[in-house]
Protein backbone atom coordinates (compact mmCIF):
# COMPACT_ATOMS: atom_id res chain seq x y z
CA UNK A 1 0.00 0.00 0.00
CA UNK A 2 2.75 2.10 0.71
CA UNK A 3 4.36 1.70 -2.68
CA UNK A 4 0.69 2.64 -4.34
CA UNK A 5 0.98 6.13 -2.56
CA UNK A 6 4.49 6.76 -3.47
CA UNK A 7 3.67 6.28 -6.88
CA UNK A 8 0.76 8.16 -6.94
CA UNK A 9 2.77 11.13 -5.18
CA UNK A 10 5.39 10.41 -8.12
CA UNK A 11 2.36 10.77 -11.06
CA UNK A 12 2.31 14.58 -10.19
CA UNK A 13 5.00 16.87 -12.30
CA UNK A 14 6.16 18.33 -8.49
CA UNK A 15 9.46 18.54 -6.36
CA UNK A 16 8.94 16.31 -3.30
CA UNK A 17 10.87 14.75 -1.04
CA UNK A 18 10.24 10.98 -2.78
CA UNK A 19 11.74 11.96 -6.12
CA UNK A 20 14.51 13.50 -4.42
CA UNK A 21 15.37 10.43 -2.50
CA UNK A 22 14.53 8.27 -5.27
CA UNK A 23 17.30 10.85 -7.23
CA UNK A 24 19.87 10.03 -4.68
CA UNK A 25 19.05 6.20 -5.08
CA UNK A 26 19.15 5.81 -8.63
CA UNK A 27 22.15 8.28 -8.78
CA UNK A 28 23.94 5.79 -6.59
CA UNK A 29 22.68 2.46 -8.19
CA UNK A 30 24.84 4.56 -11.82
CA UNK A 31 27.68 5.62 -9.91
CA UNK A 32 28.65 2.35 -8.58
CA UNK A 33 28.06 1.01 -12.28
CA UNK A 34 30.57 3.89 -13.71
CA UNK A 35 33.19 2.80 -10.88
CA UNK A 36 32.78 -0.62 -11.71
CA UNK A 37 33.06 0.34 -15.26
CA UNK A 38 35.93 2.53 -14.48
CA UNK A 39 37.91 0.20 -12.71
CA UNK A 40 37.69 -2.61 -14.93
CA UNK A 41 39.20 -0.44 -17.77
CA UNK A 42 42.22 0.40 -15.80
CA UNK A 43 43.14 -3.24 -14.95
CA UNK A 44 42.55 -4.34 -18.68
CA UNK A 45 45.05 -1.47 -19.59
CA UNK A 46 47.79 -2.69 -17.13
CA UNK A 47 47.03 -6.13 -17.52
CA UNK A 48 46.66 -6.21 -21.37
CA UNK A 49 49.39 -3.84 -22.38
CA UNK A 50 52.01 -5.76 -19.65
CA UNK A 51 50.55 -9.30 -20.90
CA UNK A 52 51.34 -7.78 -24.88
CA UNK A 53 54.93 -6.58 -24.21
CA UNK A 54 55.61 -9.90 -22.45
CA UNK A 55 54.62 -11.56 -25.68
CA UNK A 56 55.63 -9.54 -28.29
CA UNK A 57 59.56 -8.15 -29.04
CA UNK A 58 58.34 -5.05 -30.36
CA UNK A 59 56.30 -2.29 -29.05
CA UNK A 60 55.13 -1.05 -32.40
CA UNK A 61 53.74 -4.17 -32.49
CA UNK A 62 51.67 -4.27 -29.55
CA UNK A 63 50.41 -1.07 -30.46
CA UNK A 64 49.06 -3.16 -34.23
CA UNK A 65 47.82 -6.43 -32.22
CA UNK A 66 45.98 -4.39 -29.39
CA UNK A 67 43.40 -2.61 -31.67
CA UNK A 68 42.49 -6.30 -33.72
CA UNK A 69 42.38 -8.29 -30.17
CA UNK A 70 40.27 -5.30 -28.48
CA UNK A 71 37.78 -5.84 -31.79
CA UNK A 72 37.55 -9.71 -31.80
CA UNK A 73 36.27 -9.49 -28.08
CA UNK A 74 33.75 -6.74 -29.26
CA UNK A 75 32.26 -8.92 -31.69
CA UNK A 76 32.47 -12.24 -29.25
CA UNK A 77 30.76 -9.90 -27.18
CA UNK A 78 27.77 -8.82 -30.12
CA UNK A 79 27.37 -12.33 -31.15
CA UNK A 80 26.42 -13.53 -27.96
CA UNK A 81 24.01 -10.81 -27.46
CA UNK A 82 22.40 -10.52 -30.50
CA UNK A 83 23.54 -8.10 -33.07
CA UNK A 84 20.44 -5.88 -33.20
CA UNK A 85 20.74 -4.61 -29.35
CA UNK A 86 24.31 -2.56 -30.82
CA UNK A 87 22.28 0.80 -30.96
CA UNK A 88 24.74 2.28 -28.13
CA UNK A 89 25.89 6.18 -26.72
CA UNK A 90 24.56 9.10 -26.31
CA UNK A 91 22.39 9.18 -29.18
CA UNK A 92 20.71 6.35 -29.00
CA UNK A 93 19.92 7.30 -24.86
CA UNK A 94 18.52 10.88 -26.24
CA UNK A 95 15.86 8.74 -28.21
CA UNK A 96 15.01 6.24 -25.67
CA UNK A 97 14.51 8.86 -23.27
CA UNK A 98 12.55 10.86 -25.37
CA UNK A 99 10.44 8.25 -27.15
CA UNK A 100 10.34 5.55 -24.32
CA UNK A 101 10.73 7.28 -20.94
CA UNK A 102 14.17 6.46 -20.59
CA UNK A 103 13.60 2.41 -21.08
CA UNK A 104 17.49 1.33 -22.17
CA UNK A 105 17.15 -2.43 -23.39
CA UNK A 106 19.30 -4.61 -20.90
CA UNK A 107 21.31 -6.48 -23.78
CA UNK A 108 22.94 -3.11 -25.65
CA UNK A 109 23.68 -2.49 -21.84
CA UNK A 110 25.69 -5.71 -21.43
CA UNK A 111 27.47 -4.78 -24.77
CA UNK A 112 28.23 -1.18 -23.85
CA UNK A 113 29.71 -1.95 -20.79
CA UNK A 114 32.16 -4.89 -21.92
CA UNK A 115 32.08 -3.09 -25.53
CA UNK A 116 33.52 0.30 -24.13
CA UNK A 117 35.85 -1.36 -21.81
CA UNK A 118 37.47 -3.48 -24.39
CA UNK A 119 37.42 -0.18 -26.59
CA UNK A 120 39.20 1.83 -24.24
CA UNK A 121 41.81 -0.38 -23.19
CA UNK A 122 42.27 -1.28 -26.85
CA UNK A 123 43.77 2.26 -27.94
CA UNK A 124 40.60 3.48 -29.42
CA UNK A 125 40.15 7.11 -29.91
CA UNK A 126 36.80 7.09 -28.16
CA UNK A 127 35.78 8.83 -24.46
CA UNK A 128 34.06 6.63 -21.50
CA UNK A 129 30.88 9.25 -21.34
CA UNK A 130 29.33 7.45 -23.76
CA UNK A 131 29.28 4.07 -21.78
CA UNK A 132 28.78 5.97 -18.73
CA UNK A 133 25.38 7.74 -19.96
CA UNK A 134 24.25 4.29 -22.15
CA UNK A 135 25.07 2.25 -18.05
CA UNK A 136 23.82 5.54 -15.99
CA UNK A 137 20.44 5.43 -17.88
CA UNK A 138 20.21 2.15 -18.03
CA UNK A 139 20.78 1.29 -14.00
CA UNK A 140 19.07 4.16 -12.60
CA UNK A 141 15.71 3.72 -14.87
CA UNK A 142 15.94 -0.23 -14.31
CA UNK A 143 15.01 1.24 -10.30
CA UNK A 144 12.03 2.89 -11.31
CA UNK A 145 11.31 -0.63 -13.63
CA UNK A 146 11.40 -2.41 -10.36
CA UNK A 147 9.28 -0.34 -9.04
CA UNK A 148 6.40 -0.07 -11.23
CA UNK A 149 7.01 3.43 -10.89
CA UNK A 150 5.22 6.07 -13.50
CA UNK A 151 6.71 5.98 -16.70
CA UNK A 152 7.15 10.38 -16.29
CA UNK A 153 9.27 9.71 -13.12
CA UNK A 154 11.36 6.70 -14.89
CA UNK A 155 12.50 9.29 -17.44
CA UNK A 156 13.34 11.20 -14.41
CA UNK A 157 15.34 8.54 -13.30
CA UNK A 158 17.11 8.19 -16.27
CA UNK A 159 18.01 12.02 -16.11
CA UNK A 160 19.40 11.26 -12.19
CA UNK A 161 21.52 8.21 -14.03
CA UNK A 162 22.84 10.01 -16.70
CA UNK A 163 24.28 13.23 -14.52
CA UNK A 164 25.74 10.40 -11.98
CA UNK A 165 27.12 8.70 -14.88
CA UNK A 166 29.04 11.84 -16.54
CA UNK A 167 30.05 12.91 -12.31
CA UNK A 168 31.51 9.79 -11.55
CA UNK A 169 33.40 10.35 -14.91
CA UNK A 170 35.01 13.23 -15.11
CA UNK A 171 34.10 14.14 -11.38
CA UNK A 172 32.29 17.61 -12.20
CA UNK A 173 28.83 17.37 -10.82
CA UNK A 174 27.28 20.68 -12.10
CA UNK A 175 28.78 19.97 -15.30
CA UNK A 176 26.88 16.77 -15.67
CA UNK A 177 23.65 18.82 -14.26
CA UNK A 178 23.84 21.18 -17.28
CA UNK A 179 24.82 18.85 -19.70
CA UNK A 180 21.25 16.55 -19.09
CA UNK A 181 19.13 19.68 -18.94
CA UNK A 182 21.30 21.06 -22.29
CA UNK A 183 21.01 18.14 -24.13
CA UNK A 184 19.46 15.07 -23.46
CA UNK A 185 16.37 16.26 -21.85
CA UNK A 186 16.77 20.21 -24.06
CA UNK A 187 14.59 21.14 -20.65
CA UNK A 188 14.77 23.04 -17.47
CA UNK A 189 12.24 22.11 -14.89
CA UNK A 190 12.91 22.83 -11.35
CA UNK A 191 10.49 19.43 -10.16
CA UNK A 192 13.81 17.72 -12.62
CA UNK A 193 16.27 19.57 -11.64
CA UNK A 194 16.48 18.83 -8.14
CA UNK A 195 16.94 15.18 -7.94
CA UNK A 196 19.34 14.92 -11.07
CA UNK A 197 20.79 17.77 -8.90
CA UNK A 198 21.27 15.33 -5.75
CA UNK A 199 22.35 12.19 -8.57
CA UNK A 200 25.04 14.29 -9.36
CA UNK A 201 26.06 14.76 -6.64
CA UNK A 202 25.86 11.44 -5.42
CA UNK A 203 28.29 10.33 -8.36
CA UNK A 204 30.69 12.67 -7.56
CA UNK A 205 30.64 11.44 -3.61
CA UNK A 206 31.17 8.38 -5.12
CA UNK A 207 34.06 8.51 -6.96
CA UNK A 208 35.91 11.14 -4.98
CA UNK A 209 35.66 8.30 -2.27
CA UNK A 210 37.19 5.29 -4.87
CA UNK A 211 39.56 7.77 -6.70
CA UNK A 212 40.61 10.78 -4.86
CA UNK A 213 39.55 14.09 -4.78
CA UNK A 214 41.36 15.44 -7.57
CA UNK A 215 40.10 14.80 -11.41
CA UNK A 216 42.02 13.74 -13.83
CA UNK A 217 42.05 17.30 -16.03
CA UNK A 218 43.68 18.86 -12.37
CA UNK A 219 47.10 18.83 -14.40
CA UNK A 220 45.14 22.05 -16.54
CA UNK A 221 45.50 24.98 -14.26
CA UNK A 222 44.20 28.66 -15.79
CA UNK A 223 46.83 31.32 -15.49
CA UNK A 224 45.16 34.73 -16.18
CA UNK A 225 46.67 37.40 -18.68
CA UNK A 226 46.81 40.21 -20.31
CA UNK A 227 43.68 42.24 -22.17
CA UNK A 228 45.23 42.40 -24.86
CA UNK A 229 44.83 38.57 -25.39
CA UNK A 230 41.46 39.45 -25.26
CA UNK A 231 41.01 39.93 -29.46
CA UNK A 232 43.12 36.57 -29.85
CA UNK A 233 40.44 34.72 -28.05
CA UNK A 234 37.97 35.78 -30.82
CA UNK A 235 40.48 34.68 -33.08
CA UNK A 236 40.66 31.41 -30.85
CA UNK A 237 37.11 30.51 -30.98
CA UNK A 238 36.80 30.98 -34.81
CA UNK A 239 39.22 28.50 -35.06
CA UNK A 240 37.84 26.11 -33.26
CA UNK A 241 34.68 26.29 -34.53
CA UNK A 242 35.98 25.73 -37.49
CA UNK A 243 38.04 22.75 -36.65
CA UNK A 244 34.75 21.50 -35.29
CA UNK A 245 32.90 21.85 -38.47
CA UNK A 246 35.64 19.91 -39.96
CA UNK A 247 35.24 17.30 -37.31
CA UNK A 248 31.49 16.67 -37.15
CA UNK A 249 31.50 17.03 -41.29
CA UNK A 250 34.38 14.17 -41.79
CA UNK A 251 32.66 11.91 -38.84
CA UNK A 252 29.41 11.87 -40.59
CA UNK A 253 31.27 11.22 -43.63
CA UNK A 254 32.73 8.29 -42.58
CA UNK A 255 29.62 7.32 -40.95
CA UNK A 256 27.50 7.64 -44.97
CA UNK A 257 30.62 6.14 -46.74
CA UNK A 258 30.61 2.67 -44.91
CA UNK A 259 26.95 2.25 -43.96
CA UNK A 260 26.78 -0.29 -46.71
CA UNK A 261 29.77 -2.40 -44.92
CA UNK A 262 28.37 -4.63 -42.40
CA UNK A 263 29.40 -4.31 -38.79
CA UNK A 264 32.07 -6.73 -38.79
CA UNK A 265 34.10 -6.13 -41.86
CA UNK A 266 33.67 -2.16 -40.03
CA UNK A 267 34.99 -2.95 -36.80
CA UNK A 268 38.15 -4.70 -38.56
CA UNK A 269 38.66 -1.81 -40.43
CA UNK A 270 38.95 0.30 -37.71
CA UNK A 271 41.02 -2.05 -35.47
CA UNK A 272 43.41 -1.98 -38.35
CA UNK A 273 43.71 1.87 -38.92
CA UNK A 274 44.02 2.41 -35.46
CA UNK A 275 46.53 0.10 -34.77
CA UNK A 276 48.77 1.37 -38.08
CA UNK A 277 48.53 4.65 -36.76
CA UNK A 278 49.43 3.93 -33.57
CA UNK A 279 52.87 1.67 -34.79
CA UNK A 280 54.20 4.93 -35.68
CA UNK A 281 52.76 7.67 -33.23
CA UNK A 282 51.86 5.91 -29.98
CA UNK A 283 50.41 9.33 -28.63
CA UNK A 284 47.48 9.45 -31.27
CA UNK A 285 46.04 6.40 -29.57
CA UNK A 286 43.28 6.40 -26.58
CA UNK A 287 41.49 9.39 -24.85
CA UNK A 288 43.40 9.77 -22.23
CA UNK A 289 43.82 12.89 -20.34
CA UNK A 290 46.99 11.80 -18.44
CA UNK A 291 49.03 11.02 -21.97
CA UNK A 292 48.57 14.50 -22.72
CA UNK A 293 49.65 15.67 -19.48
CA UNK A 294 52.58 13.59 -20.41
CA UNK A 295 52.49 14.92 -23.49
CA UNK A 296 52.91 18.85 -22.09
CA UNK A 297 55.14 17.98 -19.48
CA UNK A 298 57.63 16.85 -22.25
CA UNK A 299 57.84 20.40 -23.72
CA UNK A 300 56.72 18.96 -27.17
CA UNK A 301 57.58 20.78 -30.35
CA UNK A 302 55.27 21.99 -32.66
CA UNK A 303 55.60 19.57 -35.33
CA UNK A 304 54.92 16.57 -32.78
CA UNK A 305 51.70 18.59 -31.26
CA UNK A 306 50.60 19.82 -34.59
CA UNK A 307 50.95 15.66 -35.72
CA UNK A 308 49.42 14.19 -32.68
CA UNK A 309 46.06 16.26 -33.15
CA UNK A 310 46.09 15.81 -36.94
CA UNK A 311 45.99 11.71 -35.99
CA UNK A 312 43.77 12.21 -33.11
CA UNK A 313 41.10 13.66 -34.98
CA UNK A 314 41.65 11.04 -37.56
CA UNK A 315 41.74 8.23 -35.28
CA UNK A 316 38.75 9.67 -33.56
CA UNK A 317 36.51 10.51 -36.57
CA UNK A 318 37.34 6.63 -37.99
CA UNK A 319 37.04 4.80 -34.67
CA UNK A 320 33.29 6.52 -33.40
CA UNK A 321 32.22 6.74 -37.25
CA UNK A 322 33.08 3.17 -37.75
CA UNK A 323 30.88 2.08 -34.67
CA UNK A 324 33.46 1.75 -32.52
CA UNK A 325 31.32 1.63 -28.71
CA UNK A 326 32.67 4.73 -27.27
CA UNK A 327 31.98 8.19 -26.33
CA UNK A 328 32.55 11.29 -28.48
CA UNK A 329 32.70 14.16 -25.57
CA UNK A 330 36.39 12.25 -24.69
CA UNK A 331 38.16 12.70 -27.56
CA UNK A 332 36.38 16.24 -28.23
CA UNK A 333 37.90 17.17 -25.03
CA UNK A 334 41.53 15.78 -25.89
CA UNK A 335 41.55 17.62 -29.52
CA UNK A 336 40.28 20.16 -27.67
CA UNK A 337 43.24 20.64 -25.09
CA UNK A 338 45.51 19.72 -28.48
CA UNK A 339 44.23 22.27 -30.37
CA UNK A 340 44.14 25.20 -27.73
CA UNK A 341 48.27 24.56 -27.27
CA UNK A 342 48.58 24.40 -31.24
CA UNK A 343 47.19 27.25 -31.73
CA UNK A 344 48.95 29.26 -28.76
CA UNK A 345 52.43 28.52 -30.91
CA UNK A 346 51.75 31.74 -33.01
CA UNK A 347 51.84 33.99 -29.94
CA UNK A 348 55.13 32.40 -29.12
CA UNK A 349 57.33 35.72 -30.03
CA UNK A 350 54.85 37.31 -27.62
CA UNK A 351 54.65 35.70 -24.37
CA UNK A 352 55.82 32.56 -22.67
CA UNK A 353 53.87 29.89 -24.71
CA UNK A 354 55.01 26.71 -22.14
CA UNK A 355 53.15 29.36 -18.76
CA UNK A 356 50.13 29.27 -21.09
CA UNK A 357 49.80 26.31 -22.65
CA UNK A 358 47.37 24.60 -19.66
CA UNK A 359 44.90 28.02 -20.18
CA UNK A 360 44.60 27.32 -23.85
CA UNK A 361 44.38 23.89 -23.54
CA UNK A 362 41.14 24.43 -21.29
CA UNK A 363 39.74 27.05 -23.73
CA UNK A 364 39.90 24.66 -26.45
CA UNK A 365 37.48 22.22 -24.66
CA UNK A 366 35.18 24.92 -24.02
CA UNK A 367 35.36 26.43 -28.17
CA UNK A 368 35.31 22.14 -28.86
CA UNK A 369 32.50 20.84 -26.79
CA UNK A 370 30.31 24.19 -27.28
CA UNK A 371 30.76 23.73 -31.20
CA UNK A 372 30.71 19.94 -31.76
CA UNK A 373 28.02 19.07 -29.01
CA UNK A 374 26.09 22.91 -29.09
CA UNK A 375 26.09 22.62 -25.36
CA UNK A 376 27.66 26.30 -24.36
CA UNK A 377 26.65 26.25 -20.73
CA UNK A 378 28.17 22.69 -19.95
CA UNK A 379 30.98 23.79 -21.98
CA UNK A 380 31.68 26.65 -19.92
CA UNK A 381 30.37 24.63 -16.79
CA UNK A 382 32.84 21.77 -17.70
CA UNK A 383 35.96 24.32 -18.09
CA UNK A 384 34.93 25.68 -15.00
CA UNK A 385 34.90 22.92 -12.83
CA UNK A 386 37.66 21.68 -14.36
CA UNK A 387 40.18 24.34 -13.55
CA UNK A 388 38.09 25.05 -10.17
CA UNK A 389 39.10 28.40 -11.64
CA UNK A 390 36.43 31.52 -11.65
CA UNK A 391 38.79 33.57 -13.80
CA UNK A 392 38.40 31.69 -16.67
CA UNK A 393 34.79 32.39 -17.23
CA UNK A 394 34.89 35.75 -19.15
CA UNK A 395 37.80 34.16 -21.36
CA UNK A 396 36.16 31.20 -21.75
CA UNK A 397 32.56 33.04 -22.99
CA UNK A 398 35.04 35.01 -25.71
CA UNK A 399 35.51 31.74 -27.22
CA UNK A 400 32.69 29.63 -26.71
CA UNK A 401 30.22 32.92 -28.26
CA UNK A 402 32.42 32.75 -31.45
CA UNK A 403 33.03 29.11 -32.11
CA UNK A 404 29.40 28.60 -31.51
CA UNK A 405 28.22 30.91 -34.24
CA UNK A 406 31.16 30.17 -36.52
CA UNK A 407 29.80 26.82 -36.33
CA UNK A 408 26.01 27.31 -36.68
CA UNK A 409 25.54 30.32 -38.66
CA UNK A 410 28.53 30.44 -41.03
CA UNK A 411 28.73 26.79 -41.88
CA UNK A 412 25.37 25.32 -40.88
CA UNK A 413 26.73 23.07 -38.34
CA UNK A 414 24.15 21.12 -36.13
CA UNK A 415 24.57 19.08 -32.78
CA UNK A 416 26.86 15.73 -33.48
CA UNK A 417 24.01 14.31 -31.55
CA UNK A 418 21.40 15.60 -33.72
CA UNK A 419 22.80 14.61 -37.24
CA UNK A 420 23.60 10.92 -35.56
CA UNK A 421 20.04 10.30 -34.47
CA UNK A 422 18.90 11.66 -38.37
CA UNK A 423 21.35 9.56 -39.71
CA UNK A 424 20.11 6.42 -37.58
CA UNK A 425 16.48 7.24 -38.24
CA UNK A 426 15.97 7.69 -34.50
CA UNK A 427 13.20 10.09 -33.73
CA UNK A 428 13.71 12.70 -30.91
CA UNK A 429 11.94 15.86 -31.52
CA UNK A 430 8.42 15.40 -29.19
CA UNK A 431 5.44 17.90 -29.80
CA UNK A 432 4.42 20.69 -27.21
CA UNK A 433 1.41 18.54 -26.60
CA UNK A 434 3.08 15.54 -26.39
CA UNK A 435 5.64 17.18 -23.87
CA UNK A 436 3.59 18.81 -21.75
CA UNK A 437 1.14 15.94 -20.91
CA UNK A 438 4.30 12.98 -20.20
CA UNK A 439 5.03 15.37 -16.92
CA UNK A 440 2.01 13.74 -15.62
CA UNK A 441 0.96 10.22 -14.63
CA UNK A 442 -2.33 9.26 -14.85
CA UNK A 443 -2.65 8.17 -11.03
CA UNK A 444 -2.39 11.66 -10.77
CA UNK A 445 -5.48 12.58 -13.13
CA UNK A 446 -7.96 9.28 -12.63
CA UNK A 447 -11.28 9.76 -10.80
CA UNK A 448 -11.69 7.30 -8.76
CA UNK A 449 -15.64 8.41 -7.66
CA UNK A 450 -17.22 6.02 -10.13
CA UNK A 451 -20.24 4.11 -10.07
CA UNK A 452 -19.56 0.46 -11.48
CA UNK A 453 -22.37 -1.53 -12.76
CA UNK A 454 -22.07 -5.10 -13.44
CA UNK A 455 -24.30 -6.03 -17.02
CA UNK A 456 -27.15 -3.29 -15.38
CA UNK A 457 -30.19 -3.11 -17.82
CA UNK A 458 -30.70 0.75 -19.21
CA UNK A 459 -33.58 1.24 -16.94
CA UNK A 460 -31.38 1.05 -13.95
CA UNK A 461 -28.41 3.42 -15.42
CA UNK A 462 -31.45 6.07 -16.44
CA UNK A 463 -32.24 5.91 -12.46
CA UNK A 464 -28.96 6.27 -11.59
CA UNK A 465 -28.21 9.10 -13.78
CA UNK A 466 -31.11 11.16 -12.87
CA UNK A 467 -30.32 11.32 -9.31
CA UNK A 468 -26.93 11.86 -10.00
CA UNK A 469 -26.03 13.46 -13.89
CA UNK A 470 -22.51 14.39 -13.08
CA UNK A 471 -21.47 11.16 -11.86
CA UNK A 472 -19.09 8.96 -13.86
CA UNK A 473 -21.30 5.80 -14.61
CA UNK A 474 -19.31 2.65 -16.02
CA UNK A 475 -21.16 -0.41 -17.45
CA UNK A 476 -19.21 -3.54 -16.95
CA UNK A 477 -19.97 -6.25 -19.49
CA UNK A 478 -18.73 -9.74 -19.23
CA UNK A 479 -18.26 -12.62 -22.29
CA UNK A 480 -16.93 -15.96 -21.95
CA UNK A 481 -13.43 -14.88 -22.57
CA UNK A 482 -13.16 -11.23 -21.98
CA UNK A 483 -14.70 -7.91 -19.86
CA UNK A 484 -15.79 -5.16 -21.72
CA UNK A 485 -16.17 -1.57 -20.05
CA UNK A 486 -18.10 1.26 -21.52
CA UNK A 487 -18.39 4.85 -20.24
CA UNK A 488 -21.91 5.88 -20.01
CA UNK A 489 -23.57 9.23 -20.05
CA UNK A 490 -26.86 11.03 -20.99
CA UNK A 491 -27.50 11.44 -24.89
CA UNK A 492 -27.46 15.34 -25.33
CA UNK A 493 -28.39 15.78 -28.46
CA UNK A 494 -31.61 17.10 -30.26
CA UNK A 495 -32.06 14.26 -32.63
CA UNK A 496 -35.72 13.11 -32.51
CA UNK A 497 -34.56 9.53 -32.58
CA UNK A 498 -31.48 9.73 -30.09
CA UNK A 499 -31.79 7.09 -27.15
CA UNK A 500 -31.13 8.09 -23.87
CA UNK A 501 -28.10 7.14 -23.04
CA UNK A 502 -24.52 7.02 -24.93
CA UNK A 503 -21.91 3.99 -24.36
CA UNK A 504 -18.86 4.76 -25.21
CA UNK A 505 -16.06 1.28 -25.27
CA UNK A 506 -13.33 2.02 -22.92
CA UNK A 507 -9.91 0.86 -23.17
CA UNK A 508 -7.80 0.10 -21.15
CA UNK A 509 -4.07 1.81 -20.01
CA UNK A 510 -1.75 0.52 -17.51
CA UNK A 511 -0.95 2.78 -14.44
CA UNK A 512 2.74 3.31 -15.16
CA UNK A 513 1.39 5.70 -18.16
CA UNK A 514 1.03 9.01 -18.74
CA UNK A 515 -1.81 11.50 -19.85
CA UNK A 516 -0.01 11.74 -23.43
CA UNK A 517 -1.11 7.56 -23.77
CA UNK A 518 -4.57 9.20 -22.92
CA UNK A 519 -4.42 11.67 -25.46
CA UNK A 520 -3.33 8.86 -28.40
CA UNK A 521 -6.73 6.91 -27.65
CA UNK A 522 -8.84 9.80 -27.48
CA UNK A 523 -8.16 12.34 -29.31
CA UNK A 524 -9.87 11.17 -32.57
CA UNK A 525 -13.26 10.89 -31.04
CA UNK A 526 -12.66 13.97 -28.47
CA UNK A 527 -14.87 12.42 -26.25
CA UNK A 528 -14.98 9.36 -23.97
CA UNK A 529 -12.63 7.31 -21.19
CA UNK A 530 -10.20 5.21 -20.79
CA UNK A 531 -9.69 3.16 -17.57
CA UNK A 532 -6.73 2.77 -15.73
CA UNK A 533 -5.70 -0.88 -14.67
CA UNK A 534 -2.58 -1.66 -11.94
CA UNK A 535 -1.82 -5.22 -13.02
CA UNK A 536 -4.59 -6.95 -14.42
CA UNK A 537 -5.52 -5.95 -17.58
CA UNK A 538 -9.48 -6.26 -16.45
CA UNK A 539 -9.17 -4.91 -12.96
CA UNK A 540 -9.88 -1.19 -12.73
CA UNK A 541 -8.87 0.74 -10.08
CA UNK A 542 -9.49 4.84 -12.11
CA UNK A 543 -10.88 6.49 -15.09
CA UNK A 544 -9.40 9.76 -16.46
CA UNK A 545 -12.13 11.09 -19.54
CA UNK A 546 -11.56 13.26 -21.85
CA UNK A 547 -12.73 15.87 -19.78
CA UNK A 548 -10.49 16.04 -16.87
CA UNK A 549 -7.53 15.66 -19.73
CA UNK A 550 -9.20 18.85 -21.00
CA UNK A 551 -8.55 20.46 -17.74
CA UNK A 552 -5.17 19.33 -17.64
CA UNK A 553 -4.46 20.73 -20.92
CA UNK A 554 -5.32 23.93 -19.76
CA UNK A 555 -3.70 24.40 -16.74
CA UNK A 556 -0.49 25.78 -15.76
CA UNK A 557 1.04 22.99 -13.76
CA UNK A 558 4.24 23.20 -14.85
Amino acid sequence: MRLQALREELAHPRTTIQLCMLGIVGGTCAALIIILFRLCVEWLQETGVSSLKSVLAYDWLVWLVMPLISVGLILFIAFLTGFKHYRLGIPFVIHRVKYYYGYVPFRTTINQFFGGMLALAGGFVVGREGPSVHMGASGSSFLGQWLRLPYNSIRILAGCGIAAGISASFNTPFAAVIFVMEVVLREYKIHIFVPIMLAAACGSVLTRIVFGEVNELSFLSFNAFSQWMYFYLVLLGILLGMLAVLFNSQLMRVMTWFRPVSMVWRLILAALITGSIGMFIPEALGANFIDVEHLFDSSPGALLLVSTLVFKVILAVFAIGLGIPGGIIGPVMVIGMLAGAVLLLPLSYFINVPEFTNSFALLGIAGMLTAVLHAPLAALSAVMELSYSPQIILPAMLVIVPAYVTSTQFFGNRSIFIRQLDYQNLPYAISSIREALEKTGVLAAMNTDYKLFHDAPEQALINYLEGDPTKIVIQKSKFEIDVQYKLVQYNVSLEHDATALNYYEMEGISAQSTLHEVYEHLKNSRSGAVYIYDQELNDIIGVVTWNILQSFLQKAHY
